[in-house]
C-alpha cells in the first residue's frame, strides 16, 4: 500500500498548528495532500486516543499504510498506537510518561490555538498512565529531539528510546525549530520514495 502520515498534534495544540502546517503545505506541494490526516484530539486522554485511531482507520481503509507524526503529547500517543499496531512513529520532542511533565498543567487551561478553555484533572493523568506503552520496540520510531525544550527533559527520551534512530540537536525549544529542513528525513522514514515527495 501507499505510504501515508498521521499527524498527532500535542497538549494545548491543535491540527492548524506550525508544524500540523508546515506538513500539510509540504504534502500539498507535492500533490499528496489526500495521504495526510490530521485529526483533532481533545484534551481528554482516552477521548483523544480514540480520535487518533479514528484517523487510523479512514487512513487504512482509503488504502493508505500510515506512519504516525506525534509532537510533544502526540508523541506519547503514537508511541501507545505504534505498539499496539506494530506500525511506525516520529516522535517530536515527545512526551515519554504520563506524570512527571503533566502535572504541572493540572487546572484550567487555555488551547494556544483554538482559545478552548479546559481543565487537565488528575483523572486524565491516570488515563494516560493506563495507557502507557510498557516495552517499546526502537526500530518502530524515529526520534527528534532538540536540547533546548524548555518543556521537557530532552534526555528522557534519549533513554526512553534507547536503539531507536535518534536526531538530537542543539539548541531550539519545544516547539522544534528544526522541523522543516528535518522533511526529507521524515518522508523517507515514513516510506515515500523519491518519486512521491519530489517538488512541484
Amino acid at each position: 500500500m501507499k505510504p501515508a502520515i498521521v499527524y498527532l498534534h500535542g497538549f494545548s495544540s491543535s491540527p492548524s498548528a506550525w508544524k500540523a502546517s508546515i506538513l500539510a503545505d509540504a504534502m500539498a506541494s507535492r500533490g499528496l495532500s489526500e495521504r495526510v490526516f490530521r485529526p483533532t484530539l481533545p484534551h481528554v486522554p482516552v477521548d483523544a486516543l480514540a480520535a487518533a485511531e479514528d484517523a487510523l482507520r479512514v487512513c487504512e481503509e482509503s488504502g493508505y499504510s500510515p506512519t504516525l507524526v506525534g509532537s510533544s503529547l502526540g508523541g506519547f500517543y503514537a508511541t501507545v498506537l505504534a505498539e499496539a499496531r506494530a506500525i511506525k512513529a516520529v516522535l517530536i520532542n515527545p512526551v515519554v510518561t504520563a506524570k512527571k511533565p503533566l502535572e504541572q498543567f493540572i487546572g484550567v487551561q487555555n488551547n494556544l490555538q483554538t482559545g478552548e478553555v479546559f481543565e487537565l484533572t488528575r483523572e486524565h493523568i491516570r488515563q494516560l498512565e493506563a495507557m502507557e506503552a510498557t516495552v517499546l520496540t526502537p526500530e518502530r520510531y524515529l526520534v527528534l529531539v532538540e536540547t533546548g525544550d524548555e518543556v521537557l527533559d530532552y534526555h528522557d527520551a534519549i533513554f526512553r528510546y534507547a536503539g531507536a534512530r535518534q536526531y538530537v540537536m542543539e539548541g531550539g525549544n519545544h516547539s522544534y525549530t528544526r522541523f522543516p529542513e528535518m522533511l526529507p528525513t521524515i518522508f523517507d522514514f515514513c516510506g515515500f520514495s523519491c518519486q512521491d515527495v519530489r517538488s512541484v
